[in-house]
């Protein structure tokens, strides 16, 4: 979801805690959630070399050196930050040498095309299979299914996947914006035709509205942080959730036959979709976390009970 984008570290000191080691279990990297940096640059007030952690492998530097980012330091954070706070969200770009690049606007470009996978790739060896529509996925979240004993067939963004047999689908988070994703859009929308479960997270939120029929915008400032409280429709229950999202769903414009299922309880925004009588739900924020709170952990759960119960009426 970083890709396209400057970050700002408000935190101080950047570097301390050093970066650490590539080890893959099961296919999957374990201490990254992707196989390279995302964001297009790092904004620091102050960067160290001198990393501490027994986890580490590399300095910061090092890492960002490898894959090729941009870094800057010595910047007031603090101050730029209340700019973009009060602002919101806008274009930024970095000049080195006075050597300027132009601006990029990401909102005009299929991140998501960038940051797929290229081919089909399966985790897990269960016999229960949920088929992953790769947007630019967290590999948590693959980790929770795979925990699960679940079979992941992890497909690109764009992949006709009619022919494949699955049990559920499950569209993932990624960056930019949705409306990029025409070829996704479509394909989602045969499969809301039918019955089969299908669970989507942040970008996977935003794509299953659209190819609902509802529509989607860009927020002025986004949600991006660890402690973004929801509340789910129905219930008292608050919850604590990670985001980092810049569109949303437009509340007015959702069809008859779906339903809020969560609001933010900052500013009202809809923060997840469900149908009124299909085995079909969407989250804008990330239950998966890593990191951030796991309070919402037990959508997994409801997806694959929805995905037995579909399994067991198909057979």
């Amino acid at each position: 979801s970083y890709t396209g984008q400057l970050l700002v570290a408000t935190y101080p000191l950047i570097g301390n805690y050093g970066v650490p080691d590539d080890k893959v279990e099961h296919g999957l990297p374990v201490n990254f959630e992707s196989d390279r940096i995302q964001v297009s640059a790092l904004i620091a007030s102050d960067y160290t070399e001198d990393y501490s952690h027994w986890n580490a492998h590399q300095s910061l530097g090092d890492w960002l050196k490898k894959h090729k980012i941009p870094a800057l330091f010595g910047i007031d954070t603090r101050a730029l930050t209340k700019i973009l706070r009060e602002k919101g969200t806008m274009l930024g770009k970095i000049i080195f040498d006075d050597v300027d690049p132009g601006f990029t606007d990401p909102d005009q470009e299929n991140l998501v095309a960038k940051v797929s996978t290229d081919k089909v790739i399966e985790y897990g060896s269960g016999e229960t299979r949920v088929l992953l529509v790769d947007c630019g996925v967290k590999y948590n979240i693959i980790r929770h299914f795979v925990s699960r004993g679940i079979k992941v067939i992890r497909v690109p963004w764009d992949y006709d996947y009619a022919k494949i047999a699955f049990d559920g689908l499950f569209i993932s988070n990624g960056p930019g914006n949705p409306k990029m994703c025409d070829t996704t859009i479509q394909h989602l929308t045969k499969s809301l035709q039918q019955d089969i479960p299908i669970f989507g997270i942040c970008l996977g939120n935003q794509l299953l509205a659209l190819a609902a029929g509802a529509d989607t915008y860009k927020l002025k400032y986004g949600h991006r942080s660890h402690n973004q409280p929801v509340l789910q429709l129905g219930t008292n229950k608050a919850l604590i959730t990670s985001q980092n999202h810049g569109f949303a769903i437009d509340s007015d414009s959702i069809p008859p036959d779906w339903e809020t299922y969560f609001i933010n309880l900052n500013d009202g925004t809809n923060e997840g979709l469900r149908h009124k009588t299909k085995p079909i739900f969407t989250v804008q924020f990330h239950p998966e976390a890593s990191g951030g709170p796991t309070d919402t952990e037990y959508l997994f759960d409801d997806f694959l009970k929805n995905v037995q119960s579909f399994k067991k009426n198909k057979a």
